[in-house]
């Protein structure tokens, strides 16, 4: 009886989080598809999106926000923002720490989900990571969206592991080697609590506080290409290190 409740209530949670997700669209799809018609507006679809979407979402599973910085990100400046990926609140939780509006990088499977892959498709840089031409394009757009004063985010272990008891996987070479080449910081944390508060696996998940690590962030302007492998073991080692710890504040 005891396990069938929690059944129960594993998938109502799971319920009310796709409510959550959906509600804030559907509410707001005219505004969120007017700020999308134009690259300029973008910042106003980002403050919608973090404010009216992403902040709703947290709060409202439960699982209030608690960040620590080792160092804070300067108004009007471009970062490559990198984090470990274990959960669909992740893409919440960089939402919130950021003020500075950024555009995700990501795999273009997730258009497929209903509503959220509609603005996916519209707002984000997606890679096909089976074609190369697609991945070079993605420094291109790159590019364009970070002369525009944007930053980018990328989950530089290439998308979630499917052995969830794999604490952190190999980090791909892209998002170090386009800050490299943009001359931007890279900017590591450590999710710490996602993956207990809402992973992948459909039974599982819990309310409670979702702690961030902001560390500090690592400068590009004295690297070349051939750098971008020790600078990505160096932020790698970073996260790892205090998901190994998991942190206490």
């Amino acid at each position: 009886m005891l396990s069938l409740l929690k059944k129960i209530g594993y998938t109502l949670y799971r319920i009310w989080f796709y409510v959550l997700v959906a509600v804030p669209i559907l509410v707001f799809f005219p505004l969120l598809l007017v700020t999308t018609l134009s690259e300029k507006w973008y910042p106003r679809f980002f403050w919608l999106a973090r404010n009216l979407w992403a902040i709703p979402i947290l709060y409202g599973m439960g699982c209030p926000p608690k960040v620590e910085w080792e160092q804070r990100m300067q108004r009007g400046k471009s970062y490559m923002l990198v984090a470990n990926h274990t959960s669909m609140l992740d893409i919440m939780l960089m939402l919130y720490i950021s003020k500075n509006p950024f555009v995700f990088v990501g795999k273009k499977e997730l258009v497929s989900i209903p509503l959220f892959g509609f603005f996916y498709k519209r707002v984000c840089i997606m890679v096909d990571r089976e074609d190369t031409r697609s991945r070079t394009g993605v420094y291109r757009r790159a590019q364009r969206r970070l002369n525009q004063g944007l930053s980018i985010c990328i989950f530089p272990e290439g998308g979630v592991p499917d052995d969830e008891s794999v604490l952190l996987d190999e980090f791909k070479d892209g998002a170090f080697k386009m800050a490299i080449a943009h001359n931007i910081p890279v900017v590591p944390m450590s999710f710490l609590d996602n993956k207990k508060r809402f992973s992948f696996t459909f039974l599982s998940g819990g309310p409670g506080k979702v702690r961030a690590r902001v560390h500090h962030f690592f400068e590009t302007e004295l690297l070349g290409e051939e750098d971008k492998g020790k600078l990505r073991e160096d932020v790698r080692e970073v996260i790892l290190e205090e998901l190994m710890k998991k942190g206490d504040f």
